[in-house]
């Protein structure tokens, strides 16, 4: 048995998603070598949650495992994500209202200069829409009732931030990132200060710490039993 499971999430499902899937397989595996699964053994959880529109990878923990969860949620990320430029959305993503700002094509060498002042320590307040409590409550609960939502700003950690590749509206960058980080929030942020609005179009996280994509399945691959 393996506890701990990596799977390549694909766009459109949400890491719930992954989880019920997951747990529905486990129970089918038992059934069919003749075991019926106690509730310790189809205990299923993930550790770190993706977006629906995000891709890449979703450490997922079974039985006595998800007691790790925490372990995995502290760990350095890294990211590959598209960020639009010129249109800002209402939730950070594809997902939200989509609205044109600026028709300025800043240089590569202005998005090169822009991208260096995220490098470090720095201050980010995540997006309205996030699983965030505030005052018991998810934000993207209360964002979603029309309610405005101060989400404080937190303390995060850019270890490295690289253009893979600028085609103005669209800018692929590589980032490496302490737990916490939010892209869509580096995405808009980025877009403030090149003065154009942004959004982040697309995401894939290709590693957590020492756990990378490249070793992860889709879930209609994985091997469970």
């Amino acid at each position: 048995m393996k506890d701990i499971v990596l799977v390549d999430k694909e766009a459109g499902w949400t890491s719930f998603d992954v989880v019920a899937k997951v747990r529905g397989m486990l129970r089918k595996s038992y059934q069919d070598k003749g075991v019926t699964p106690t509730r310790r053994q189809l205990k299923v959880g993930h550790a770190g949650t993706l977006d629906p529109f995000a891709t890449g990878l979703l450490i997922v923990l079974l039985g006595d495992a998800t007691k790790r969860s925490d372990e995995f949620l502290k760990l350095d990320k890294e990211y590959e994500a598209t960020i639009m430029l010129g249109v800002t959305s209402s939730t950070g993503d594809p997902e939200g209202e989509i609205m044109p700002i600026s028709t300025e094509k800043p240089s590569q060498e202005t998005v090169e200069a822009a991208l260096q002042q995220f490098i470090g320590e720095i201050q980010q307040r995540p997006p309205m829409h996030s699983a965030i409590k505030v005052n018991g409550q998810r934000a993207y609960k209360l964002a979603r009732k029309g309610q405005e939502v101060e989400i404080p700003l937190r303390t995060i950690t850019i270890h490295s931030l690289g253009l893979l590749d600028y085609s103005y509206p669209e800018l692929k960058i590589r980032t490496h990132v302490s737990s916490g980080t939010y892209i869509r929030s580096l995405a808009q942020d980025i877009g403030e200060v090149l003065g154009t609005g942004a959004y982040c179009s697309a995401l894939r996280r290709t590693s957590i710490a020492g756990w990378s994509v490249e070793d992860a399945k889709t879930v209609a691959d994985i091997d469970l039993l």
